[in-house]
């Protein structure tokens, strides 16, 4: 069934539309027309005025509609995660499970395999292979250093839904990253007291991308730039950003845009509140914390962290809707998707002038 929305404005991933028709056949794109071109079988949606982006994506977030995934692992518990969500604006999102025993990771691989849904992209483990000094909300008794039988049974065990893995690299063996890599996971340096040297050595390992650029990794110094120096200097390597305020202040959100450009991207970092288990969060105003106070997670959706960048970044509005969309489409190689255009999935997220969501598009049907 063909549908064309119309009276909006385009975002493509590469360019800015208007006066044209979007068309959707099925859960693919079929192509943008001018209106007149509009076929006469189409089902017809005015937009009125409303931006259309590709369907956002974030690549690390916890939980949402009051479940963390690690709390509860049931498929019940994906049902609500996924569908608050997609009621949120995004339309793909790698689950992720910060450091836990073996035993929950394993638990939640085997519950996630019982479970599909097109805008479940895979499992992102942060942890357990990282430095304990720079561990911030994670659990210091799970934390280790990576073997490769364990990481082998891990990726085994996975069956390809293994989509990231956060580690420190100067805790791990260049081996380990590139069995990672030649697994097609995608490794990113986190929770890392790197040096400069050591985090570029393990971009040549392999790493292709940062976790949370400056939260709970070695700072930017002038004598020793740590993690995000050798980020900030690489021609190719990736970083995803907190943009809340909170973790990490505006003017340092728009100095790592003017530096990075392409290569940063944005991720909500997202928890809920939880009051027993593993992992406490208090729900705090504009944040969450562990029970000490510690930053445990953010209360951003993806569509407010686009809204920040533009509002307190600097950062354009096309711009900022590529880092939550085409930007991490490429980090995780989903060709078909993050863009607009003849052959990708019909995964739309629609907004008002005030950046406000006002309807999502996933597989071409309206949620």
């Amino acid at each position: 069934m063909l549908t064309a929305l119309i009276n909006g404005t385009i975002f493509t991933g590469d360019k800015e539309l208007k006066d044209k028709a979007l068309l959707l056949d099925g859960n693919t794109i079929a192509g943008i027309v001018d209106i007149p071109s509009i076929p006469e079988n189409a089902s017809v949606i005015d937009c009125s005025g409303k931006y259309i982006a590709p369907g956002l994506l974030d690549l690390q977030i916890y939980g949402a509609a009051g479940v963390l995934f690690s709390s509860e692992l049931s498929v019940e518990a994906l049902e609500s995660i996924t569908g608050g969500i997609v009621k949120s604006g995004a339309t793909g999102f790698v689950l992720t499970l910060a450091t836990n025993s073996l035993d929950v990771f394993r638990e939640a691989i085997r519950i996630a395999k019982q479970f599909s849904h097109p805008a479940l992209l895979g499992i992102h483990l942060e942890g357990p292979y990282i430095n304990p000094v720079k561990r911030g909300a994670h659990i210091l008794e799970y934390i280790k250093k990576p073997e490769i039988k364990e990481v082998e049974s891990l990726i085994k065990e996975a069956g390809g839904l293994l989509k990231i893995m956060t580690l420190a690299p100067e805790m791990t063996d260049p081996s380990i990253i590139r069995l990672l890599t030649d697994n097609g996971v995608v490794v990113s340096a986190g929770h890392s007291n790197a040096t400069f040297d050591e985090a570029q050595d393990s971009f040549r390992s392999g790493i292709t991308t940062v976790t949370h650029l400056f939260n709970a990794m070695s700072p930017l110094h002038h004598r020793e730039p740590g993690l995000p120096g050798a980020v900030f200097e690489a021609e190719k390597t990736c970083a995803s950003i907190v943009a809340d305020g909170i973790h990490v202040a505006f003017p340092v959100v728009s100095v790592s845009k003017k530096v990075m450009k392409e290569r940063l991207f944005l991720i909500t970092d997202a928890v809920v509140e939880v009051k027993e288990g593993a992992y406490v969060h208090v729900e705090q105003e504009d944040r969450y914390t562990l029970p000490d106070g510690t930053l445990s997670g953010s209360k951003l959706t993806l569509l407010k962290a686009i809204k920040n960048c533009v509002q307190h970044a600097g950062i354009p509005l096309d711009e900022a809707i590529r880092m939550a969309s085409t930007y991490p489409a490429k980090v995780i190689g989903a060709t078909d998707r993050g863009r607009i255009e003849k052959g990708c999935r019909a995964d739309l997220t629609l907004f008002n002038s005030d950046l406000e969501l006002t309807d999502v598009f996933l597989e071409g049907v309206r949620q």
